[in-house]
């Protein structure tokens, strides 16, 4: 492993949409922030501040570019593979409404019909690991919640899956490092 790859990686999730405060899936569903999203992701402008990005990258969806921006995250590029989870039929649909129809459903266990499996998603977020890993200093990644708990997870070694044991509130952030030569998660869902 290069030296590049010691440093640290910031994640962000972005501000609360419409959906999110409903408890709705919202995969590639290209919905805005509401207001109160908006400022929280102001709000994290000032947590930003002492960090010095060498590259910051944005899911191409709406919310997380705006969260970016508007958290003064300056020279963004989006980077397809930190697009949220493709929920398939279940975008826009609540898990107690999924599991009316799929008992026992889980995203993890049974990805999303006509969607994703967290395999799937754990493919994409290698390569987001691999390339932020390449970089030579601190890179943010403003994403969702889903596909983020999954890049902490393969972060440490651990199987996709393991993004279960994780959660994140809206705009909220997480730093992923180094402990010598183990990555670790250093902070963790954090406002």
């Amino acid at each position: 492993m290069t030296n590049a790859g010691r440093h640290r990686c910031v994640l962000i999730r972005h501000g609360e949409t419409e959906w999110s405060l409903d408890g709705r899936h919202t995969g590639r569903t290209d919905l805005p922030l509401l207001p109160q999203g908006e400022v929280q992701a102001r709000a994290l402008a000032e947590i930003m501040a002492p960090y010095s990005f060498a590259a910051v990258l944005t899911s191409p969806l709406r919310r997380a570019k705006d969260t970016s921006a508007l958290a003064g995250l300056d020279g963004a590029e989006e980077e397809p593979d930190l697009a949220e989870w493709d929920y398939g039929a279940y975008d826009g649909v609540t898990t107690e409404q999924i599991r009316a129809v799929r008992p026992g459903w889980n995203i993890f266990d049974d990805g999303a019909l006509d969607g994703e499996t967290v395999e799937e998603v754990g493919k994409r977020v290698d390569r987001v690991i691999e390339r932020v890993r390449a970089v030579d200093g601190d890179v943010a990644c403003v994403a969702h919640a889903h596909v983020l708990r999954v890049l902490a997870a393969r972060w440490v070694g651990l199987p996709a899956d393991g993004g279960r044991y994780l959660t994140l509130r809206p705009a909220s952030y997480s730093e992923l490092g180094w402990e010598r030569e183990n990555p670790v998660i250093v902070r963790w869902n954090l406002r």
